[in-house]
């Protein structure tokens, strides 16, 4: 068996880099919803959930792999699945091929879940919380900036151009990592793909940390996805009467929570998981008591939605740290248990949220 080498500086920015661009698939949509409902002339409020719902599945089906074989050709093998689902969504004739399209760029956008326990493998134990911490950041830039492309090039261009972008993106991905990425690092087990998911009950019910921290981690996602997913319609609407242009730059305050991203993952490391995620709590408590009051006026909207990504952030460090706490072996398919049911979360909250916003307009 072949030794693991050490997680390198440039290797720790090229996985960084890479969650960035990968994990923009799942959130170009989002500030072009009012855009495409208006050229589709349907309702798209379903077109965030399904890829987040195709996201889930991709990961019940992918991320084990991780734990049986060679983390960098799956890597590979699905940045290019996810480029052939982002030209599907860009050629899409109507609503219903945009809806498959979205759900396949959720499937095969995993790749960052297969990295990150690349990069927590590769770390010393005492540095777990800053790698994931480092890690993060790249992840929710990826999400900002996804955002703020899709707004701008949908409203510069059309809303099927960022896709076009994202494809060539996400091929030009994988090239490099075929290239870059360390393949030293072996499969963690023997066995089948069936026995890997047939042990994914058996790890939830043995590990109550893991139990704890993904339901924790689905509530919070929740209210975070609702909020993105109802935003370009209270945009669109007086008193602001914005574009898909201002929906995207809006996500640009997250900036503030991916450089806190490191200091997160070092405080996780000095002190413990269990405050870190306390943190997250009162940062989303408060989030929710100004977006409830303010959501009419833009600084609340600002104010909520810095304090959403501070706290979707924490969370994530906290819990992620925790569980990779658990035994390396198994790092993998923890992913896949954990992130299943913190994207579960946030579908269920895209579809609460979207129905409530109908409801109540």
């Amino acid at each position: 068996m072949n030794q693991a080498i050490p997680l390198r500086q440039n290797t720790l920015w090229l996985i960084t880099i890479a969650c960035t661009i990968s994990i923009g698939s799942m959130y170009y949509n989002q500030p072009l919803l009012a855009l495409i409902s208006t050229e589709l002339n349907a309702d798209v409020s379903a077109v965030p959930t399904l890829t987040q719902i195709g996201y889930a599945i991709g990961l019940l089906l992918f991320v084990p792999l991780g734990d049986l074989i060679d983390r960098r050709k799956l890597i590979v093998g699905l940045s290019g699945l996810n480029a052939i689902a982002l030209i599907l969504a860009a050629i899409s004739p109507d609503l219903n091929g945009l809806l498959a399209a979205s759900c396949a760029i959720g499937l095969t956008a995993v790749v960052p879940q297969l990295l990150i326990p690349f990069a927590t493998q590769l770390a010393d134990a005492e540095q777990r919380g800053r790698i994931v911490g480092t890690v993060m950041s790249g992840l929710l830039i990826g999400i900002i900036l996804g955002r703020v492309a899709g707004g701008l090039a949908g409203g510069s261009f059309g809303w099927r151009s960022i896709f076009w972008i994202a494809a060539a993106l996400m091929i030009t991905l994988g090239l490099v990592l075929l290239k870059q990425l360390p393949s030293t690092v072996p499969p963690a087990i023997t066995g089948s793909y069936f026995g890997l998911l047939r042990s994914l009950p058996k790890l939830f019910a043995e590990h109550s940390a893991l139990r704890q921290r993904s339901i924790a981690g689905a509530i919070l996602f929740a209210s975070y996805s609702g909020f993105w997913a109802v935003l370009p319609f209270v945009l669109e609407r007086p008193p602001f009467e914005f574009h898909s242009e201002v929906a995207g730059l809006f996500g640009l305050v997250g900036m503030i929570s991916a450089t806190a991203s490191p200091w997160l993952g070092r405080i996780t490391d000095q002190t413990s998981p269990r405050l870190t995620l306390k943190i997250a709590i009162g940062l989303f408590a408060i989030a929710l008591l100004v977006l409830c009051q303010f959501y009419t006026t833009l600084w609340g909207l600002i104010l909520g939605a810095i304090l959403l990504d501070l706290g979707t952030q924490a969370g994530q460090i906290s819990n992620k740290a925790k569980i990779y706490s658990l035994p390396i072996e198994i790092h993998n398919r923890l992913t896949t248990i954990y992130m299943v049911i913190f994207f579960t979360g946030g579908a269920i909250g895209s579809w609460l949220f979207a129905y409530g916003w109908r409801f109540a307009s």
